[in-house]
């Protein structure tokens, strides 16, 4: 039962990472997995085949999530827009109060508040800046500089794996891969469930090097994470806290709600609340 929640929650993480603003760190956290996932990354070496044990039921879990749910969300994306992002906003607010009892008790120190200050504006400035910002796509090509471009994109987009509040999708939007990367994604699980195995092949040369870049970027960021959070606990958890309370003003900065009916507004509650509801769940102790 334990492992069917793990998947779960690892599919809700790989949902989260295909959506611009939601982040899939931040579910992570909000599910109570975060440092456990971390933990993992960084003892690959170290227990290989523990690590492996602990990793696989949130990696089968998010694979599902993006291949079987890419094309699921993006429909709910485009038709019910506001529900669906605050399904995910409930996800990251239900977990919010497991993230809190971290710090709670604690003395608030300067180092708190500069930390917590300096990660909302990690959050908040960008996402003020880049509104607005539509995807231009950008074409590429099999070839030697095209593979380091994803290599550098999967580094970019891991960052929303373990840094959270960071939404890899919405940087790729930014930089004009993001929807390269999503039909590449489609067009590989089309060509796979149609049995056509040469358009398969042909997105293998975007998909194969871009995956790795986001290996690499995992390894290196969840070092990273986990020193600080050895070195600066509170500190660190503090500006982790910035970050998710910040996540839903990055998620709703620049949704269309003009128009919006009072069927819309009833069922967003209704999702928010599925969505804190199942956080609170899924952060509970195994």
């Amino acid at each position: 039962m334990n492992y069917l929640k793990e998947i779960l929650r690892g599919v809700f993480i790989g949902v989260a990472n295909i959506i611009p603003g939601v982040s899939g760190g931040t579910i992570a956290l909000s599910m109570g997995v975060y440092e456990k996932i971390i933990g993992a990354v960084n003892n690959l070496r170290k227990d290989f085949v523990g690590s492996i044990k602990t990793l696989l039921p949130y990696g089968i879990g998010a694979v599902l999530g993006i291949v079987c749910l890419s094309f699921v969300i993006e429909f709910c994306l485009e038709k019910f827009t506001i529900p669906t992002l605050f399904a995910f906003i409930g996800l990251i607010i239900g977990g919010l109060p497991a993230i809190y009892k971290r710090v709670k008790g604690e003395k608030i120190k300067w180092t708190h508040v500069i930390s917590f200050i300096l990660l909302a504006s990690v959050i908040i400035v960008p996402t003020i800046i880049t509104a607005g910002m539509t995807d231009s796509v950008r074409t590429v090509e099999f070839g030697i500089v095209s593979v380091m471009i994803m290599i550098g994109l999967g580094m970019i987009a891991a960052a929303s794996m373990v840094v959270p509040g960071v939404s890899g999708s919405m940087m790729l939007m930014m930089l004009g891969y993001y929807e390269t990367i999503i039909e590449s994604v489609n067009t590989f699980i089309t060509a796979i469930l149609t049995l056509d195995f040469a358009a398969a092949l042909s997105m293998v040369g975007i998909l194969l090097p871009f995956g790795i870049g986001v290996l690499a970027g995992i390894g290196i960021a969840a070092k990273i994470i986990e020193k600080l959070l050895k070195r600066y606990p509170n500190a660190t958890m503090w500006g982790i806290i910035a970050l998710v309370v910040t996540s839903p003003f990055a998620i709703l900065y620049g949704v269309d709600f003009s128009g919006i009916t009072v069927a819309t507004v009833i069922v967003s509650i209704i999702t928010f609340a599925l969505g804190t509801v199942g956080a609170i769940k899924l952060s509970g102790k195994e």
